[in-house]
């Protein structure tokens, strides 16, 4: 048996072979084995770890922005 095989998978192969035990104890003789798999951290974006902290407003009109949400492109053959 390989060790990266989870516990699913050596339910499925034991089930092949005519075993009849249930998930639940496959699960538990595979941690009293010590035979988990270790979890992988999910990694962060490097942008995100060198992004500048957000500015901090103290007075009206520091900072503007603007909403370009509702600008449409005007073509060749629009209308209006």
């Amino acid at each position: 048996m390989r060790v990266h095989y989870g516990y699913r998978r050596v339910h499925m192969i034991l089930q092949r072979e005519g075993w009849r035990d249930n998930c639940k104890r496959v699960y538990g003789l595979y941690r009293a084995e010590g035979l988990s798999l270790r979890h992988k951290r999910p990694r962060r974006n490097k942008r995100a770890r060198l992004r500048q902290p957000k500015h901090i407003v103290t007075a009206i009109n520091e900072i503007w922005s603007m909403d370009f949400s509702m600008v449409h492109p005007q073509t060749a053959s629009a209308d209006w």
